[in-house]
């Protein structure tokens, strides 16, 4: 779909929007109109060439393909429904393209509805860290046909490194929900492990500089652990406990559908449910490291 007359819309600018929408503007070579309830942000990226728009129906009657980098499901679904919402302003053979993380149930009934009105929605959540949205080295994981997919392809590419197809609609949140759930569990245990030690009279430092050279390797380990959980620094406006537990419900909601029994998943939950009694929810999610061993907790 990526011809000179084909116009790119953007809704959502927060951490992850502005840069992803930064390199769309940059690298596609097409025009881009965003919008967010933030002004700021849309007033930094004109002097990318981005132009603003006064609201999403505005976006919807503009564009050809638009991108959402929105905070939850549920607000994707309010957004997508609301009486001016984008399904109200749906044309035949448009694209919306969900960036963020949403259940897989409401991705397919949006879906549906789309194709209902002859339009089309890709689930195409992205993964890592703001720093990567910035470099344009995201990791996207995409539920789509392999016709769409190959239409839409060319622009994810254009702020992401890898990727990956991963079936049809709603395959991509499947994927990413799960790849979530797996990370929280991970930083879970890297929180143990490292207050284990330090109660055992071994460096932390020392233990997860070790870990790195064997088969407990991992992204976490080196991100997570190694530069959150070593050095404490749990900062706000990074990926937040309250943000962590929103995609681990998605988790237990399919672990439920599916008669999983997720009893590591479980445990997370309840740490994050523990930071944000703590006053932690705005923190950076590995925070929950700091509470392990506290009495009470």
């Amino acid at each position: 779909m990526k011809t000179s007359s084909t116009r790119i819309g953007f809704i959502g600018l927060g951490v992850m929007g502005e840069p992803i929408c930064s390199n769309l503007a940059r690298k596609s070579g097409l025009p881009v109109i965003a919008h967010d309830l933030d002004p700021a942000p849309a007033q930094r990226l004109v002097a990318e060439g981005v132009k603003t728009a006064a609201s999403p129906a505005e976006i919807m009657a503009t564009s050809d393909l638009v991108f959402l980098s929105l905070p939850s499901g549920e607000v994707v679904e309010r957004l997508a429904r609301q009486p001016d919402g984008l399904l109200a302003h749906l044309r035949r053979d448009q694209i919306i393209i969900d960036t963020g993380t949403t259940g897989v149930s409401t991705t397919r009934a949006l879906a549906q509805d789309c194709a209902n009105s002859g339009a089309h929605w890709v689930d195409a959540p992205v993964a890592r860290t703001r720093a990567a949205a910035i470099a344009g080295t995201l990791s996207v994981m995409v539920g789509a046909s392999e016709a769409l997919y190959a239409r839409v392809e060319p622009l994810i590419a254009t702020f992401a490194e890898e990727i990956t197809r991963c079936g049809e609609t709603g395959a991509g949140q499947v994927v990413k929900i799960l790849n979530n759930m797996v990370l929280f569990e991970t930083v879970m245990a890297l929180g143990e492990a490292r207050l284990m030690a330090e109660r055992a009279g071994v460096d932390p430092a020392l233990l997860f500089d070790t870990l790195t050279k064997g088969s407990a390797d991992s992204f976490a380990l080196r991100n997570h652990g190694m530069k959150a959980l070593l050095p404490g620094d749990f900062p706000e406006r990074a990926f937040s406990v309250r943000y962590a537990l929103k995609d681990l419900r998605y988790a237990l909601d399919m672990a439920e559908q599916s008669g999983v029994d997720a009893r590591g998943a479980r445990t997370v939950q309840g740490w994050f449910d523990a930071a944000i009694e703590n006053g932690l929810g705005d923190h950076y999610h590995p925070v929950i490291g700091t509470l392990m061993g506290k009495p009470g907790q």
